[in-house]
């Protein structure tokens, strides 16, 4: 530790940092306990430095500063340092994007645990900005004709198809029979509700 700080002053200037010092930063973040006093002394020392944007590529120290953050109930810094970070790990920005947000609710309805669907509505008002998902979030829905060829089946001929008109549909629709099933499924629950 004492070796990185001595690094981080020598080298406060160079753009880019040495990768020996970029490297150990990574290193020192993956070993180091994430509510340890080390670890937060490490990452005010790299949010501090001049050039942060060259260690913000490192997944382990995004991850140390988010859990930081976190941990100091900064959930907006956590939100920007992810949403300015260069990270590669795509996919592990967004975990953590949404892990800030469930802490969040954690501390609004004052619980340890949140459930499938707090989680769900959780990830629903809160999407990860297009710096993380470059290519949009999965979108779940089916396009409008789809939906108005199914409403129509089922009010014109049956909101419970059996095996055959599912895979009658399917074929038409360019669906798997087991989306087919699932939508006339949440359609009759919906119908009941």
């Amino acid at each position: 530790m004492k070796q990185f700080m001595a690094m981080l002053k020598k080298n406060e200037n160079e753009h880019p940092p040495p990768t020996k010092l970029l490297n150990l930063a990574g290193q020192l973040c993956q070993e180091l306990q994430s509510s340890s006093p080390s670890l937060e002394k490490l990452v005010e020392a790299v949010m501090e430095c001049k050039n942060k944007r060259y260690f913000l590529t490192n997944i382990h120290v995004v991850r140390a500063c988010v859990s930081i953050h976190i941990h100091k109930g900064q959930h907006d810094a956590a939100c920007r340092l992810l949403e300015y970070c260069k990270a590669e790990e795509k996919e592990e920005l967004v975990q953590l994007w949404h892990e800030i947000h469930y802490r969040r609710a954690m501390e609004k309805h004052q619980t340890n645990v949140l459930t499938p669907l707090q989680k769900f509505r959780c990830r629903k008002r809160n999407p990860p900005p297009i710096s993380l998902c470059p290519e949009g979030l999965k979108n779940r829905n089916y396009s409008e004709e789809v939906r108005q060829h199914l409403y129509r089946f089922a009010a014109e001929v049956t909101a419970n198809p059996d095996k055959k008109q599912r895979e009658g549909l399917a074929r038409d629709m360019n669906l798997q029979p087991t989306q087919v099933y699932n939508w006339f499924a949440n359609y009759r629950r919906r119908q009941k509700s």
